[in-house]
């Protein structure tokens, strides 16, 4: 099994980093499944542009950027970890700008049975809004395209080390590894 882990977060030694690299490394530990994991804030991948094109290509994304790859790697994957921060009560813009590349596939991407699983780390306390706002899109995005949540953690993280020093972090983390089969 192939997994992906596609890291939201610019920071490449904040929370949700830490987080994706501890399920990245579990996983790993745990399985004999290809992990990779790509800090997308590191590429450059613009946003669509609604030129249609794709859809008269056969789902090719004509913006010549890191998108067009990391859109195949994902068509290539059979689990997709999304992580991001909570910025605005949302997803980092740049995991955002590669979601919104989805389109150029969502015809194919309907037809795959992907396993997904999500991590989203805010300041805020855990009651707030922001998680289930971005736990819903996630939800609205997995439901349009057939694919499967397997998790949805959310974490209260604001200082850099916070979910390192977390016990119950570790404990949810290691048990999202497992739920890859």
């Amino acid at each position: 099994m192939k997994v992906l882990i596609l890291n939201g977060s610019p920071r490449l030694k904040g929370n949700t980093s830490y987080a994706l690299r501890t399920l990245a490394e579990k996983i790993k530990a745990n399985t004999t499944h290809e992990v990779e994991l790509i800090d997308v804030a590191r590429l450059k991948v613009a946003g669509c542009t609604a030129c249609c094109a794709c859809k008269k290509n056969g789902g090719n994304c004509v913006i010549c950027d890191d998108g067009v790859a990391l859109v195949n790697k994902v068509y290539a994957a059979d689990a997709v970890i999304f992580g991001t921060p909570v910025y605005w009560w949302g997803m980092s813009a740049q995991l955002k700008s590669v979601i919104d590349r989805f389109y150029a596939k969502s015809g194919v991407f309907k037809t795959m049975k992907k396993q997904i699983g999500l991590v989203a780390v805010g300041a805020s306390g855990l009651t707030n809004k922001q998680y289930e706002l971005i736990r819903g899109q996630f939800g609205c995005i997995c439901d349009y395209l057939g694919w499967e949540i397997k998790f949805s953690l959310s974490f209260s993280a604001s200082e850099p080390g916070d979910l390192r020093a977390s016990e119950k972090a570790a404990s949810e983390l290691s048990d999202a590894s497992k739920l890859f089969v």
